[in-house]
């Protein structure tokens, strides 16, 4: 099944060198029944970006709990083809688990903010929670972050894009 991996540019690195890579309580999301049936419209693609963007949201609070690095503040996401995979509705339309570590091999490419994006995704990370709580001034600063398109890189570009970070 095609999941979508929220990441940090830390995890990408430790992909990277490890060659593999565990998803943070196996979280994942990816085009469900649950999803499919909470959309009266929408092909495949535009389902896919749903996720994508449900994962690219789950980043922000990857980056929350990193604490201080010396890597950029950006989103990552990893697409995959995943084989072990649990449906979980009850936790949100798109969420999936997926069993054990995920090997460099099947992934299909990786999503990751341009350098643009680094103030909204900071100010975001900052604001997450609250706007979970539903504070609409903190779900326009997610909102700000979530506006900004992640860059699309395959598999075997990943080293050089950490190089250049």
């Amino acid at each position: 099944m095609r999941v979508f991996v929220p990441a940090t540019l830390t995890m990408l690195q430790r992909l990277v060198a490890d060659g593999t890579l565990r998803p943070v309580n196996g979280t994942a999301f990816a085009v469900t029944p649950t999803l499919r049936e909470a959309y009266a419209e929408g092909d495949e693609e535009e389902l896919a970006d749903v996720a994508l963007r449900d994962a690219a949201l789950a980043s922000l609070r990857l980056l929350g709990d990193e604490g201080e690095t010396t890597l950029p503040s950006r989103r990552a996401v990893l697409e995959v083809d995943a084989d072990d995979v649990t449906l979980r509705p009850d936790l949100d339309d798109a969420v999936v688990r997926v069993a054990g570590d995920i090997d460099l091999t099947k992934v299909i490419a990786a999503y990751v903010d341009n350098a643009a994006a680094e103030t909204a995704v900071t100010a975001a990370v900052d604001a997450v929670d609250e706007a979970d709580l539903g504070d609409e001034d903190a779900e326009l600063t997610v909102g700000d972050a979530q506006d900004h398109d992640l860059a699309w890189y395959a598999a075997q570009e990943l080293p050089f894009l950490l190089e250049l970070l």
